[in-house]
């Protein structure tokens, strides 16, 4: 699919003018037309391929391989793929709704990738037992590299954690079982076909109904916690669910948002492949650290802090602290 788009865009030709130098990305953008953010995500798989070398932030150089797919190579016309047709037909421009992307225009649908699981049972079970399966290999949880009895601290009558699309609650019972001391109400909230499915929850743990694209219903929480929900959607409806967040959130409440984040440079194969799959799925992204920061800000927000594991291994997470900007 990478290969194909970037043809399609005149990307290999674009590098060729180079005669083997360094291209930045803002020339690749120029020269061909696409978007900044589109050749970003392109060039990462072709740096993973080794079509590619990133020579510095946002700086290639062509290995031998870019030339077998300059114009008029019998190589490009070898790689098919649908989803060029949509690219091509919005002008290079890397998807931004996630009801009007590549997903809606295979499908011929307005529906979110979500919903349409929904509408089919056996795709549903499929995507719910993968998600099963990453929860199981998704390494340390981020109260083991977070100081939790440092910064969250409440009264007993006063919620001190709610987890925001945090399906049946399995991270508020590890939480739970991990600091089963810890003062303050813990909530979680998903949709109401989800939380319907919630059995026996612990005591100390409340479960409730609620679509982060609504008001949030509990105001003055000492932190509200995401975890991969905002990989899920583009920044337009990120900065949805952020601002209802915001407008709830006191002077020392605290935003946690565990996603994987990118690095800035020579992203392995793997994660770049995740990242394209987001796009094509949800119109959606898996960020950078410099692009998780962004979109804080354009939402109210500091990103104050990033927390790490010892360990990074996909699932694993990065924890993102913020609270409200000053």
């Amino acid at each position: 699919m990478a290969l194909r788009i970037a043809s399609d865009m005149k990307l290999f030709d674009a590098a060729a003018k180079a005669n083997g130098g360094e291209v930045r990305i803002e020339q690749l953008a120029a020269a061909t037309g696409a978007d900044l953010l589109l050749i970003t995500r392109i060039m990462r798989m072709l740096v993973g391929m080794g079509v590619f070398k990133e020579v510095g932030k946002d700086t290639f150089m062509s290995t031998p391989l870019a030339a077998t797919y300059v114009t008029g190579s019998p190589l490009t016309d070898a790689v098919t793929h649908m989803l060029p047709e949509y690219f091509e037909e919005r002008g290079f421009q890397s998807p931004s709704d996630a009801y009007d992307g590549p997903f809606q225009y295979a499908m011929s649908s307005k529906s979110h990738y979500f919903e349409w699981l929904e509408s089919t049972p056996k795709h549903q079970q499929a995507f719910n037992t993968l998600m099963g399966i990453s929860r199981m290999n998704r390494g340390e949880e981020w109260f083991d590299f977070y100081p939790v009895e440092k910064k969250l601290r409440v009264a007993d009558t006063e919620t001190l954690l709610v987890d925001i699309g945090g399906g049946l609650g399995h991270d508020l019972v590890a939480f739970k079982q991990r600091f089963p001391q810890l003062p303050g109400k813990l909530i979680v909230h998903d949709l109401p076909i989800v939380i319907d499915d919630v059995k026996n929850q612990p005591s100390g743990i409340e479960a409730m109904k609620h679509d982060f694209f609504t008001p949030q219903p509990i105001k003055g929480a000492k932190a509200y916690y995401l975890r991969t929900v905002l990989h899920d959607w583009p920044d337009k409806q990120a900065r949805e669910i952020l601002s209802n967040i915001r407008a709830v959130m006191n002077k020392d409440s605290i935003l946690l948002i565990n996603e994987n984040a990118l690095p800035d440079s020579n992203v392995p194969l793997y994660p770049a492949e995740l990242d394209m799959s987001m796009m094509v799925l949800s119109s959606s992204l898996d960020r950078t650290q410099t692009q998780f920061k962004e979109l804080l800000d354009s939402a109210g927000l500091d990103l104050v802090q990033v927390w790490t594991p010892k360990v990074i291994i996909p699932g694993s997470g990065t924890l993102f602290e913020a609270i409200l900007k000053t």
